[in-house]
């Protein structure tokens, strides 16, 4: 038996469409790896991503392709370019093409609950990565994600001892209402009511962006001279908050949430200070392995939390951002 791979990208649809076809020389009794439907027709799974800009999506949709191509099934991949109305229409796109399973890294709240409803409605399980809809609004075959209230909490934590247990800080939100921002604010929030010393001067959303992050915080550190450190609920934000505070010449304690090369090397750099990887190219691996089991009629575990390493100046030398991200990062 020989497989080989087809990955095609239609750049007009933001499409990307992983095929694994196989030839087989005899018979096979043994109805071929998981990916099938028995006869002979790879499984179909539809996978809708918030974005294909941040590293971490890129890096989830790299492990998406990669298990594809491995379990032999047929991927459908749209990126939904940051739009919550877009996705929601691409998620009943891919529910009108008649897939097996979706995975679904929505872009808010919002687009959660209506692409997860829909996926409801037309009896297909859904393997949420990364977000899902707050409260009881539709039903997942599994979640997948990293523990971000536990994830921040000790982040910030560890930030706190670094500062003496005293001092203003400033918090750079994501998207306001996201899984993540939700879960990121609660578990820094933990560590302020543990370290009574600490004040938050300022907060700000600048979802998940650089750019953003960076203008957020020139405002902070002018409004705030006393300010010594800023928490990024993203490695985006809190490397644009170490930027503005490198150019307004102010020596602050800057950290953030992902695990992104960039960050690494700002950490070896001296310019930031810690972050929590996330691993989402594992992530991406594990959620296809789990939509062919949801579309076999197997059940999965409620969630599948991901855990997350502490990066820092003193372990930075030892950490290699491909066992996050991947071999393509």
């Amino acid at each position: 038996m020989r497989r080989s791979t087809r990955i095609t990208r239609a750049a007009v649809t933001t499409a990307v469409v992983a095929t694994l076809a196989t030839a087989c020389g005899g018979g096979d009794s043994g109805g071929g790896g998981g990916g099938g439907d028995g006869g002979g027709e790879p499984l179909r799974i539809g996978v809708s991503i918030a974005d294909q800009k941040s590293l971490f999506y890129i890096a989830e949709a790299d492990g998406i392709e990669a298990a594809a191509a491995e379990e032999g099934v047929e991927i459908i991949l749209l990126s939904a370019d940051n739009n919550s109305t877009q996705q929601v229409n691409q998620v009943n796109n891919l529910i009108t093409q008649g897939v097996d399973a979706l995975i679904f890294t929505a872009q808010d709240a919002t687009a959660a609950a209506a692409g997860v409803r829909a996926a409801n409605q037309a009896d297909i399980p859904v393997i949420a990565v990364d977000q899902k809809p707050e409260g009881d609004e539709g039903e997942l075959a599994t979640y997948i994600a990293t523990d971000s209230v536990k994830a921040a909490e000790d982040l910030c934590t560890w930030m706190f001892e670094q500062m003496g247990g005293t001092g203003q800080i400033g918090i750079l939100r994501g998207v306001l209402g996201s899984t993540a921002e939700l879960q990121r604010s609660e578990g820094c929030q933990n560590a302020i009511d543990a370290n009574p010393g600490i004040e938050v001067v300022a907060e700000q959303a600048a979802n998940w962006d650089e750019t953003e992050g960076y203008n957020a915080a020139q405002n902070m550190l002018q409004a705030n001279p006393q300010m010594s450190a800023i928490f990024g609920e993203s490695d985006a934000m809190a490397l644009g908050a170490a930027k503005a505070a490198q150019d307004a010449g102010r020596d602050i304690f800057s950290v953030g949430i992902d695990g992104f090369p960039t960050m690494v090397q700002a950490i070896e750099d001296g310019l930031t200070d810690a972050t929590q990887a996330q691993v989402p190219y594992v992530m991406g691996q594990l959620a296809v392995r789990d939509a062919i089991a949801a579309a076999n009629g197997e059940e999965l575990p409620e969630l599948q939390y991901q855990d997350t390493v502490l990066v820092t100046q003193e372990n930075v030398s030892e950490v290699d951002p491909v066992q996050f991200y991947g071999p393509n990062v």
